[in-house]
């Protein structure tokens, strides 16, 4: 069932409270009187009926009917369709939630439409209430209120948002190494801001075209002062989120270079172990070769030794005269003609 709470007021002052559409379009009777009207999660029969009353144009209500618009400020004729989309902060799962306010314009009235329980809309009326003097410029005085309200409401969660880039930058700069899973939470991070920023970045526009009709459509210059300042806020927001959206572009881009350049370190780590190996392998080989070059030399005197050392009694040249000398030579010869040949190769 659709919640009605209305007010109804004369020179700023409050007059009468609202529970039905009815009792408005008899209280707007009144000489002076300037309905508020909130209506939480209408029914379509609602909506319908408060546009049969308030002479609301079928397009703006079918927006409201559906939801899930983008914030936006239509006219139709004398009355206005503005959407708003307040955002706040939920800084443990880090992500930001919206929730959708419409709102209808009319010379005589204003007209919300909320779904859900955020935001709470009270404690605008409230401060409204405590400036009569404001709140009998009439409904762009409201609207000027609900618009200071959804951008105060904006600060904390750029603040947030800010907060937790500033921890991304101190991981990313902490020299504590580089953590592979923080460019989830960069990107994770960076698509609430991009959210944020599509529910924000409309705001200033909007704020300039009722600056601009102002003049033609009659609006005080106490709204049009405070206007400004809602428009100077909305630029501050806007400038502070395009900003936190480049730091974390940038972070993303430094994380993965930073990654890169660690992977090509380890890289390089273990190129200069493989080298250190294959350098030790190959001064093993020679090693090896020097080795193996001597075996041989001290293997060839040992051979003819061995062959002249045996003691039979029919060997040839074992009663010759020269067979001592020759078998030395032998042994020198051929020792120094493989270490020449041992050398000529590089294995010595």
């Amino acid at each position: 069932m659709t919640e009605i709470e209305g007010r109804v007021y004369v020179d700023g002052h409050l007059v009468q409270s609202l529970h039905d559409l009815q009792g408005a379009t008899e209280a707007l009777r009144k000489p002076g009187a300037v309905a508020w009207i909130g209506l939480v999660d209408p029914e379509a029969d609602t909506l319908d009926t408060a546009a049969d009353m308030f002479g609301l144009h079928p397009l703006a209500v079918e927006d409201a009917r559906k939801g899930h618009q983008r914030s936006k400020l239509e006219r139709y004729g004398d009355t206005m369709f503005v959407v708003l989309r307040p955002g706040w902060y939920d800084d443990a799962g880090e992500r930001v939630d919206f929730g959708e306010v419409h709102l209808f314009i009319g010379p005589r009235f204003v007209i919300t439409v909320r779904r859900g329980p955020r935001p709470d809309l009270t404690t605008v009326r409230e401060a409204l209430e405590a400036e009569p003097e404001f709140l009998g410029l009439g409904p762009e005085a409201m609207l000027t209120a609900f618009l200071d309200a959804i951008v105060d409401g904006e600060a904390p969660v750029i603040a947030g948002l800010e907060e937790d880039i500033d921890e991304i930058e101190d991981d990313l700069f902490g020299g504590q190494g580089i953590d592979p899973e923080l460019a989830e939470r960069i990107y994770r991070l960076l698509e609430q801001v991009i959210a944020f920023q599509r529910a924000t970045r409309p705001l200033p526009t909007m704020l300039q075209g009722l600056l601009r009709g102002a003049v033609r459509y009659g609006t005080g210059d106490e709204v049009q002062n405070r206007l400004r300042n809602v428009h100077d806020h909305t630029v501050r927001v806007a400038e502070r989120v395009d900003t936190a959206r480049a730091l974390l572009e940038n972070a993303l881009t430094v994380h993965s270079t930073l990654v890169s350049l660690e992977q090509n370190e380890e890289m390089r780590r273990m190129s200069g172990t493989s080298l250190r190996l294959a350098e030790e392998t190959i001064e093993q080989g020679e090693e090896v070769k020097k080795i193996s070059s001597w075996a041989a030399i001290l293997f060839t005197p040992t051979l003819v030794a061995g062959v002249y050392g045996m003691n039979f009694d029919r060997m040839p040249e074992l009663h010759w005269t020269w067979g001592y000398p020759f078998a030395l030579m032998l042994m020198l010869g051929l020792g120094v003609g493989l270490w020449g040949v041992f050398k000529w190769r590089h294995w010595l």
